[in-house]
């Protein structure tokens, strides 16, 4: 059976509207994964916890979006592309609904992985989608779109969560994430083709586990893990460097973390502009700044200014190369495999939990509140290493415009590989 068409991005070179649709997904799935942490003390006291407990929420999420999104996107194979992601919707709006509602840690901790599950499976289905409708030729560019809702998060959502729940508590932003996970979900549908990729004939798991055994899928997962793991291990602790070692106010934090989300919306639009054409190029540029900056950090660490304006570039340059990412890894695998995708996702999960731990271990060093920086510039230059390999060998190309489906041979055009 023939592969339905897939959406051509329209006429002026516009994105369709349903890649700004799944943008606005990941906008409240972002928005409830970063939130938290800020909710921390009022749920603790709600719920009758410490704090340390409380940061479990913290981890159960994690451990939802490391293990969750490859399981989900088997468990969904099946199921057509829009169903998949009106369903991670529906559940995503029903995690919060329990949390809201429950007084049980134990409730609310399970509604944290659930509600992982389901971002994990809107990433990856949503990361299909999005390449698919926005065609080859503007994949990378459809996935920065979809990247910035994560950005507009850090921005937006997350600060307006924060003061929400300062007014209401801590279930507050929770009801509010669940209503608005409603007109995502009619906006799905409603953009949605009722007929995606291969939902009229659906690949076999067989085939798709076939399609991310080929070696150079996992020399992208193994550049995502350590970009994330240098470049988000040091941005964990980017809070104690600011205030002990460039002086810089607590109150003022927030509005540097703010100047790194704008950083990151910059520069994930401008990787999936250059994306398309240079793939590997603009993925080995990004991680080399993203480290050199980190060192620059470190060496800097007591002058605030330069500290704040190395900030919002590491925002540019640490995430800049994120979809383009995401995108090679599903050109290697077959741009409509959903585990390609959801193991994309994982990875980058999987380096921010690694970053994060090596990390904390480098603060009682004699390197102190720099030391998460150091470690992260060294991790960071490493994941060059599986981007040089792919660069030296020579990558398989397509002769034709739509991408291989998983379990067949990829064709001869890949992202920016020559």
């Amino acid at each position: 059976m023939s592969t339905p068409p897939i959406h051509r991005p329209l006429a002026g070179n516009r994105l369709p509207v349903l890649v700004y649709v799944l943008a606005a997904g990941i906008f409240l799935m972002g928005t409830t994964e970063f939130m938290i942490a800020g909710l921390l003390p009022d749920v603790a006291g709600d719920l009758g916890v410490d704090i340390a407990r409380a940061g479990l929420l913290v981890t159960a999420f994690a451990i939802g979006m490391i293990l969750g999104p490859p399981v989900m996107a088997l468990a969904t194979l099946r199921l057509p592309a829009r169903a998949t992601l009106i369903g991670a919707l529906a559940v995503f709006a029903a995690g919060h609904l329990v949390a809201a509602l429950s007084d049980a840690f134990t409730v609310v901790t399970v509604s944290r992985v659930v509600t992982a599950l389901a971002t994990g499976t809107f990433w990856a289905t949503g990361a299909v989608v999005a390449a698919g409708v926005a065609g080859p030729g503007a994949s990378a560019r459809a996935l920065a779109v979809m990247s910035g809702g994560l950005s507009l998060a850090v921005v937006a959502g997350v600060p307006l969560g924060t003061f929400a729940g300062q007014f209401t508590g801590w279930r507050g932003p929770f009801w509010i994430l669940a209503v608005l996970a409603v007109p995502a979900g009619v906006a799905v549908l409603r953009f949605t083709p009722r007929s995606f990729g291969n939902d009229e004939d659906p690949v076999p798991v067989r085939a798709e586990i076939a399609a991310v055994r080929r070696w150079r899928v996992w020399a992208v997962l193994a550049a995502i893990t350590l970009a994330q793991a240098g470049f988000l291990g040091a941005y964990s602790f980017i809070s104690p460097l600011l205030t002990d070692r460039a002086g810089i106010s607590t109150a003022a934090v927030p509005l540097v973390l703010a100047g790194f989300g704008l950083g990151a919306l910059s520069g994930t639009a401008l990787g999936g502009r250059v994306g398309d054409r240079w793939g590997l190029g603009t993925i080995a540029t990004a991680i080399a700044a993203t480290s050199i900056l980190l060192l620059v950090l470190a060496a800097t660490a007591s002058h605030s200014a330069i500290v704040v304006a190395i900030v919002v570039l590491l925002g540019a340059s640490g995430l800049g190369a994120n979809p383009v990412l995401i995108a090679q890894t599903m050109r290697f695998a077959g741009a409509g495999s959903r585990l390609a995708s959801s193991l994309a996702t994982a990875a980058f999960n999987l380096g921010t939990a690694a970053g994060s731990a090596l990390a904390a271990t480098t603060l009682s060093t004699a390197l102190g509140r720099t030391g998460p920086a150091v470690l992260g510039a060294a991790l960071t230059a490493t994941a060059l290493i599986p981007i040089a390999v792919l660069a030296a060998a020579r990558a398989p190309r397509t002769g034709d415009d739509t991408p291989p489906r998983p379990g067949h041979r990829p064709g001869r055009a890949l992202l920016g590989v020559s």
